[in-house]
């Protein structure tokens, strides 16, 4: 940030008191501008056969790639609130939450992102989408085009969620990711069912 989005006056680079961190700040509004990560919210929708449905993006980053309906919460809004409204926009579906439904969580520091995927179950699709996305499918596992995933995060919770699904348990998770992608941490949230 160089102006103040209320003054348009120069902005100053300051440790406010009682912080620890340089926060971006106007002398002239005496306005300290904090920076939080953005969160991430998203669902893997499955259809009552097992299929789970994918939305091909229409948008960069990754445009024409696979992914989870997912995107960045609105002011206002739950996490599961902002998981409905992402897969009804993105792939025209309207979902039931499954049970203690939050299922991979992934820290992602170095671009200040914070990423919750919750199982979900289709309840109704075709509802049509937004432009953000070019097509959407229900897969199952052997059809997922692999090398086409948009994002690792959306690649790990595949690979979970079919490890689990034949033994009906999906215990809820928590990663680091690094910059390249990599899973560098995977710590168990919850045992449930």
């Amino acid at each position: 940030m160089r102006y103040c989005p209320d003054c348009a006056g120069p902005i100053s680079r300051v440790v406010p008191g009682g912080d620890n961190r340089i926060r971006d700040y106007c002398p002239q509004c005496d306005r300290v501008f904090y920076q939080n990560p953005r969160n991430v919210v998203g669902t893997l929708p499955v259809a009552d056969d097992g299929r789970v449905l994918l939305c091909k993006r229409g948008i960069e980053p990754r445009l024409g790639k696979w992914t989870l309906p997912a995107g960045f919460m609105e002011n206002g809004e739950s996490t599961h609130a902002g998981a409905a409204r992402e897969t009804m926009e993105e792939a025209g579906a309207r979902i039931i939450l499954e049970g203690e439904s939050l299922y991979t969580l992934f820290n992602l520091p170095q671009i200040n992102q914070v990423y919750l995927f919750f199982r979900a179950r289709i309840g109704e699709m075709n509802l049509g989408f937004s432009a953000e996305t070019l097509e959407v499918k229900l897969f199952t596992e052997a059809e997922i085009p692999w090398r086409e995933i948009a994002f690792p995060v959306v690649k790990i919770t595949l690979e979970h969620y079919f490890r689990d699904a034949p033994k009906h348990h999906f215990p809820a998770r928590m990663f680091d990711i690094t910059r390249e992608g990599r899973q560098i941490d995977c710590r168990l949230v919850s045992e449930s069912d």
